[in-house]
């Protein structure tokens, strides 16, 4: 939970040096694009927002090609409806309420439309007023859950995540 500033500092220096040495060298010898987007996909939120920020200064062009194929919370707001509704049928009402807390109206407010039934939407609306004040880590921990399933429902093909290719439906 907590843990003193010497450390954090020394993490800091050491991801900066591997970032700077992933500008250096050839991507594709390390694990490429793919590699890269799988360990921040398994990080936590917070830092996966400090590497993309640290390589947007230092590595544009790679962070632009790691946030195209990273897939973060809000972009479940980018499924399409029959996605949505697959995803919420297979989703836990209290971790869905806990990790819209931290969503964007817009996200919140399409999955209650389009993901659900008139009376599970109100449901999950009743939860999320009952809820009362909750950790940031908490919601993230959440969210992060949400994600785990919308990867592994995309690799069992249930479902598509448009990363905005040529190819994504044909």
């Amino acid at each position: 939970d907590r843990t003193a500033p010497e450390v954090i500092k020394e993490v800091d220096r050491l991801l900066k040096q591997k970032l700077s040495n992933i500008g250096a060298t050839n991507t594709s010898l390390v694990g490429g694009v793919k590699h890269l987007v799988s360990v921040l996909n398994a990080a936590d939120t917070a830092s996966q927002k400090a590497i993309v920020e640290v390589l947007d200064e230092n590595q544009p062009e790679l962070a632009e090609e790691i946030k195209k194929n990273m897939f973060v919370f809000e972009d479940i707001n980018s499924l399409s409806d029959r996605d949505l509704q697959r995803l919420c049928r297979e989703l836990d009402s209290k971790e869905l309420a806990l990790a819209l807390r931290g969503a964007s109206d817009n996200l919140r407010e399409r999955i209650i439309a389009k993901g659900m039934s008139t009376r599970a939407g109100q449901a999950l609306r009743d939860d999320m007023e009952i809820m009362g004040p909750q950790r940031v880590s908490a919601i993230e921990d959440a969210q992060q859950k949400i994600v785990s399933v919308v990867r592994r429902l995309e690799q069992a093909e249930e479902i598509v995540i448009s990363r905005g290719g040529a190819d994504d439906l044909k």
